[in-house]
């Protein structure tokens, strides 16, 4: 009855939350990344607070969100973005209820199985200042074959375009991103993770909004009518009546030589 009732997701005798925190956006999601492909951790998502600070909340058994944690803090420390971590065992349902995360907890999924995305890549490249960060999406998609899919800010004029696409494009895009970003502004942290598991997917910003083909929008109203120089084309021009002369029909010979029965092969 014991091991039951520790499988129901009701239980907390050997539940926990992980909680680590950076002051970027792409490395929170690296992290992130690796988090979950070392453990059996579910990603419930990132908390952002401004100021930079983004923090990545994983739940699971004790065991393996203390192996989470230790693994983000490794790659934080990577980073250069290590800030603070905590592990909570055993939290009681009124902690999680009121986390601002707490609305997401009901809808996690168990398990981290491969996406749609198995044989793609995720890039981030963040900048300080918004125009360094357009005009490196610009680069990027000039560059390679990839897709914009999301643009987060996080505060302190941190702001992060997200791009999907096969890995040696996102690679090419996000360098090409990176030198255009230094060129006009300031570069802040970049970031490819190939293969991105189901988890992290579905946290990204606006992740379901991703298109397959760009969409073409108008500029102005007046492009969605139809241009006045094809209203001619559509009427109906009335021509003048010609009256052709009246021939007499053609007799063709027949190959035999003998004529078709009317007479000889006289016109």
């Amino acid at each position: 009855m014991l091991p039951a009732k520790q499988q129901s997701p009701d239980n907390f005798n050997d539940m926990a939350l992980g909680i680590i925190s950076t002051q970027s956006f792409p490395a929170i999601v690296g992290i992130a990344d690796m988090m979950l492909k070392s453990s059996g951790v579910t990603l419930v998502g990132y908390e952002k607070i401004g100021n930079g600070y983004c923090n990545a909340v994983v739940r699971g058994t004790i065991a393996n969100v203390r192996i989470a944690i230790e693994v983000g803090l490794d790659t934080a420390e990577k980073f250069g973005q290590t800030i603070s971590s905590t592990i909570i065992p055993r939290p009681l349902p009124n902690l999680e209820a009121v986390l601002p995360i707490g609305s997401r907890l009901a809808a996690m999924t168990r398990g981290n199985g491969r996406n749609r995305l198995a044989n793609t890549a995720i890039g981030l490249l963040e900048t300080r200042g918004f125009v360094a960060l357009v005009g490196a999406a610009d680069i990027m998609m000039k560059a390679a074959d990839i897709e914009v899919a999301a643009y987060e800010k996080i505060g302190a004029g941190l702001c992060t375009i997200v791009i999907r696409g096969a890995v040696t494009d996102v690679a090419i895009a996000v360098e090409a991103g990176m030198l255009e970003a230094e060129r006009i502004g300031e570069l802040s942290a970049v970031m490819v993770i190939p293969r991105p598991l189901d988890d992290l997917e579905n946290t990204l910003p606006i992740s379901s909004h991703w298109v397959e083909k760009p969409i073409m929008l108008p500029l102005t109203a007046q492009e969605v009518a139809v241009p006045q120089v094809l209203e001619p084309a559509l009427e109906l021009v009335e021509l003048p009546l010609v009256e052709l002369p009246q021939r007499e029909p053609q007799r063709l010979q027949l190959p035999d030589g003998d004529d078709d029965g009317s007479g000889g092969g006289d016109r």
